[in-house]
């Protein structure tokens, strides 16, 4: 027999933050060969948010721990926890402040998390997901109480301005959870599932910068610190690695499509979302959409997106909802939690 463990990891406050200066496709076309039917028809963005006045210039521009830090405030805010009763701080990250240490170092200075430990996470889009999983993961097994995740990206700081097929997608932001242990009964993490598959790595990736291929003056110039990313492999391992893992989740809880109330998935594609939509038979107006308004923000995303709509009053009590991320890696992962 199956030993039941006694606590579910229940969300009792979220934040997000999103910089005030907007990037409009208009403006895109001033510096790449590209136009806003192009960008709505392929991605579905209409503009994006950066940390700094001036693309591709981050002097004085906040960072990954500045967007973090106010994101965790208002989800501290809201689940009126204060700093010094968080366990532990699981930020998710591809674009930290520095290389060391790490942005849970920060935030732990930076908020008064005086009894916390912490750690970030490299899983790129599917970041925020790994780290709720983690969070699950030490609330469950009773390793910790109160759990901060942070999704945090600046990713125009990674961004190539020169290539169009990859400076439309992308912007910054932050989002955050504050996962407190409750109950089985009632509100929670239900399930979640982590999958990788390391032979697609270049699919999505940063050619240099790391400790293999350092950065010179040379690769500087070529943006070899930049994202590259292959648009049409990306699309379709996206859409079958999501749709399977969306199935699998559901049949191991014996659920079915009718039986989940929203989608909260990864915002990295407007065309994504609709095939998996199509394939999981799940209505389009019950996955919960803002990429039109912020773009692909990484393993911000899918905080940011539950924020919105839990802020928002579109989720009630009693509801299931389905979360879905992949990214770079390829890493993706799957959850279900009950509202």
């Amino acid at each position: 027999m199956a030993y039941e463990l006694p606590f579910r990891a229940r969300i009792i406050g979220s934040g997000s933050f999103i910089p005030p200066r907007v990037v409009t496709n208009d403006e895109l076309e001033k510096i790449v060969d590209t136009s806003d039917e192009w960008i709505r028809t392929r991605t579905g963005i209409r503009e994006r948010h950066i940390v700094s006045e001036v693309i591709g210039d981050h002097t004085g521009a906040m960072g990954t721990a500045d967007m973090a830090e106010r994101a965790c405030k208002e989800a501290l805010e809201m689940a009126k926890v204060k700093p010094s009763e968080i366990d532990m701080v699981v930020v998710a990250t591809i674009t930290p402040d520095l290389r060391l240490p790490s942005v849970a170092a920060l935030l732990q200075a930076r908020l008064g998390l005086t009894n916390a430990s912490g750690f970030d996470v490299v899983a790129a889009c599917a970041g925020s997901l790994y780290a709720l999983s983690i969070a699950d993961k030490f609330i469950t097994t009773g390793a910790a109480k109160r759990v901060l995740v942070v999704g945090g990206e600046t990713l125009s700081s990674v961004t190539n301005w020169r290539d169009r097929n990859t400076c439309v997608l992308f912007g910054d932001a932050a989002g955050a959870f504050v996962v407190e242990a409750a109950p089985r009964e009632g509100e929670g993490f239900v399930d979640s599932q982590l999958y990788m598959d390391g032979t697609h790595w270049d699919t999505i990736h940063i050619p240099a910068g790391g400790s293999k291929r350092m950065l010179t003056p040379q690769l500087l110039e070529q943006r070899a610190d930049r994202i590259i990313m292959n648009g049409r492999e990306t699309y379709k391992f996206a859409v079958r690695a999501l749709t399977e893992a969306a199935e699998a989740i559901l049949k191991r809880n014996r659920m079915t499509a009718s039986d989940i109330h929203h989608v909260v998935a990864h915002q990295a594609n407007l065309r994504i979302i609709e095939a998996v939509a199509e394939r999981l038979a799940v209505p389009l107006d019950r996955f919960v959409i803002n990429i039109d308004r912020y773009g692909n923000t990484s393993s911000a995303s899918v905080l940011l997106t539950f924020d919105e709509a839990r802020r928002g009053g579109r989720m009630k009590g009693g509801e299931n909802v389905l979360m879905l991320a992949i990214g770079a890696g390829m890493v993706w992962a799957s959850g279900l939690y009950r509202t």
